[in-house]
């Protein structure tokens, strides 16, 4: 919680928001950001290095925290594929699902960066999984925060945009794994149908065979380690 201030403060000097930003719109940004965003995005990657290591010497070393992860919620390659089980927690078990590599967007096929993955198939992998990814975050931010353009910082868009006719399907990568939404056209100012693809989803879909076999309190542990929210659930 500590860190995780340092960000809101970075983040609400530009959007005003902190728990719920709702700063991107079609066609741009609600505003132009911050004069200080850059100067305080570069202090702010410089400061969370050194504390993400502290989360591992604190945290990841921690005797009791092997105890209560190592071999808890396993789940293998094959069926992370099967079960859609994607972001952090399918490539803790070696599956290379990332969509910014599978179908890069925006800018991540212009910068360096390396899709983590692991082998233990469990709850230790998919926390080595993350952080290790949020050195990557910190590596593109800080290949990409000095080439921000200048310009106008949203185009106006028509108020109503008609989707050609087709099915049409784009995903990104979220925080927790892949988020995609579905389209089905007629051509009309409305879609035909119209279905989100969550992260958190396919990940609680999973939950009943990587616990088979564990203790009630691996619950707990194995939820943690696949990282979802309720709200993206709710169906």
């Amino acid at each position: 919680m500590r860190d995780r201030e340092h960000v809101l403060n970075v983040m609400e000097e530009t959007t005003g928001g902190r728990l719920i930003q709702n700063y991107y719109r079609i066609g741009g940004c609600q505003a132009d950001i911050d004069p200080k965003f850059v100067e305080n995005t570069k202090k702010l990657c410089k400061y969370l290095r050194p504390m993400i290591q502290e989360y591992l010497d604190v945290f990841g070393d921690n005797v009791i925290t092997h105890n209560r992860l190592v071999g808890v919620g396993p789940m293998g390659r094959e069926d992370c594929i099967n079960y859609a089980v994607t972001g952090p927690a399918g490539r803790a078990a070696g599956w290379k699902n990332d969509t910014r590599k599978r179908h890069p967007y925006d800018l991540y096929d212009k910068v360096e960066w390396e899709e983590i993955t692991m082998t233990g198939c469990d709850s230790m992998d998919r926390y080595y999984c993350h952080i290790k990814e949020l050195y990557q975050s910190l590596n593109i931010i800080e290949q990409l925060i000095d080439n921000i353009p200048e310009g106008d910082f949203y185009v106006k868009q028509k108020p109503i945009i008609k989707v050609p006719e087709g099915q049409w399907y784009f995903s990104v990568e979220g925080a927790s794994g892949e988020f995609g939404v579905y389209l089905d056209s007629k051509g009309d100012k409305s879609p035909y149908r119209m279905k989100m693809r969550p992260m958190g989803l396919t990940l609680t879909g999973a939950l009943d065979p990587m616990l088979r076999g564990q203790k009630i309190a691996d619950l707990i542990t194995t939820g943690a380690a696949i990282d979802f929210v309720i709200p993206d659930i709710d169906r």
